[in-house]
């Protein structure tokens, strides 16, 4: 078994070149996840970031090694790679339960396209990471798994949906991981979490085989403690899939792909004109605490060179994200066509709603039920969509205005919740104060980076916003600034 010291905070680069000199093993990788889960995930520290492991994982990684000692090739980018995915993707003979008790059963009979693709690139399936019902939340609260603890203070929320990926990752319970992002469900566990999580440009990443929330705004991604690690993953999930018709931007957009050589290829920050989008910081003590974090974040780019377009303003910014919400209308049908397609144990989610089997806390839930349950020809869901439009080109407007290449801001305007805050009532789905929202619900992508932590302890994420396809500029701008902020802290597992 590898040494603790080799093995916590391992890269992709690191591990493989291991690997190529004999120094470690897929199979030894594989085994010490799998033993540190077993120790930290329900017992020990008890982070429950995992809902159920691969049984063939092992055996994975054996055939992965078996490979590279008859070729001394690697088999692929994520060679031996032992992945964590979000609880919301199908894999065939491992249950998948999208956060829900009712699902707790269900095994699909197929693959994700991203899971097929992660296999096609040597990666080893490791484990299915927790989320909320249905990803109908931002934070951790679901009927399967109960609560997913904050990676650096039990007391807190990790964030959601993707919340098992993000304090998975974090303490070191696999390599990367897989999350998915409808309004943030990347972004704020990758910000509590104090690891990367990048939402990409609707379509570029298949949905085949991920339940979804909104199927015009959801998109897979990755999530991972290291810029090159998220850009190499990325690098794998990429790509057109004839089951999603929105992937073929994937195979006509020019600006697809070359990620992990672009990292490599990074200007420096003195080459960037940075806009700070001021109606986007919070107010209120907690919210100060974020803000100090960012603004000492934003004084080290302007340090380094960069130009810095401050005073950037949204006129009416929470009407604009409210207005340009749909997840109350388009919920309901996007998923009842989804159960109706699958075998299991409800074929809708009138069904499932009616037997109260999700977690009471995920309020969204409740308001989805009230929406149509077909959207074709609602009024409401076509003046929500057609805001949509319209946000996406003030946003492309502030962009041409301050002749920006990123735009930045807190990704949360607040900490991680504490749990007794949410049981409380503190915040609902349609009230908490997400920064991620802005690039969903206009189409951009965006990536939370770690700038540093609150006085507290608690993980703070700048959010940087792209235009449509600049998902090779966001990980460059990522990469150019991880040296100044230097930001990874190791969670401690007690």
């Amino acid at each position: 078994m590898p040494e603790n010291h080799d093995v916590e905070e391992l890269t992709i680069a690191r591990f493989h070149e291991g690997v190529r000199e004999g120094r470690m093993s897929s199979r030894e990788l594989t085994r010490w996840y799998l033993d540190r889960i077993a120790a930290h995930n329900v017992d020990g520290a008890a982070i429950n970031a995992v809902v159920t492991v691969n049984p063939s994982a092992l055996a994975e990684a054996e055939a992965r090694d078996a490979a590279f000692s008859a070729s001394g090739q690697l088999t692929g980018p994520l060679h031996g790679v032992p992945v964590l995915v979000k609880d919301q993707a199908e894999t065939a003979g491992i249950p998948t339960a999208f956060g829900s008790a009712a699902f707790a059963d269900y095994v699909p009979e197929a693959d994700a396209r991203v899971i097929e693709l992660l296999r096609e690139a040597g990666a080893v399936i490791l484990a299915k990471t927790a989320m909320c019902d249905f990803a109908a939340g931002w934070f951790s609260s679901s009927s399967r798994t109960g609560h997913t603890l904050n990676a650096y203070d039990a007391s807190r929320d990790s964030g959601g949906s993707s919340a098992g990926t993000g304090a998975g990752v974090s303490v070191d319970f696999g390599l990367v991981g897989v999350g998915e992002d409808t309004g943030g469900s990347i972004r704020i566990p990758a910000s509590f979490n104090n690891i990367y999580g990048l939402r990409v440009t609707t379509g570029l990443i298949s949905r085949t085989g991920f339940s979804p929330l909104v199927h015009f705004q959801d998109t897979p991604g990755p999530m991972a403690r290291t810029v090159d690690d998220l850009a190499t993953l990325l690098e794998v999930m990429v790509g057109y899939d004839p089951a999603d018709e929105y992937t073929a931007v994937a195979a006509t957009e020019s600006a697809v792909g070359g990620y992990a050589a672009a990292v490599a290829d990074a200007p420096p920050l003195s080459r960037w004109r940075v806009g700070v989008l001021e109606t986007a910081f919070g107010a209120g003590e907690e919210a100060q605490e974020v803000n100090a974090v960012v603004r000492e974040a934003i004084a080290a780019i302007a340090a380094a060179g960069s130009t810095i377009v401050e005073g950037l303003e949204i006129d009416g910014l929470p009407q604009w994200i409210s207005d340009t919400s749909v997840y109350v209308r388009q919920s309901r049908s996007d998923l009842n066509r989804f159960l109706g397609s699958r075998k299991g144990p409800v074929s809708s989610f009138d069904e499932l709603t009616e037997s109260g089997r999700f977690e009471a806390l995920n309020d969204l839930i409740p308001a989805i039920a009230e929406g149509p349950a077909d959207i074709e020809g609602d009024a409401e869901v076509t003046r929500l969509r057609l805001n949509q439009e319209h946000f996406r080109r003030l946003l492309r407007t502030l962009f041409a205005g301050a002749d920006a290449d990123v735009i930045v801001y807190p990704t949360v305007q607040v900490p991680a919740p504490t749990h007794e805050g949410l049981r409380a009532g503190e915040y609902t789905a349609l009230t908490f104060p997400t920064n991620t929202v802005i690039a969903s619900q206009a189409g951009f992508p965006a990536i939370s980076i770690p700038v540093g932590f609150t006085p507290g302890g608690l993980a703070v994420g700048l959010e940087v916003l792209g235009t449509p396809f600049a998902e090779a500029r966001l990980l460059q701008f990522a990469a150019a600034l991880a040296p100044l902020v230097d930001a990874r802290r190791a969670p401690v597992l007690d």
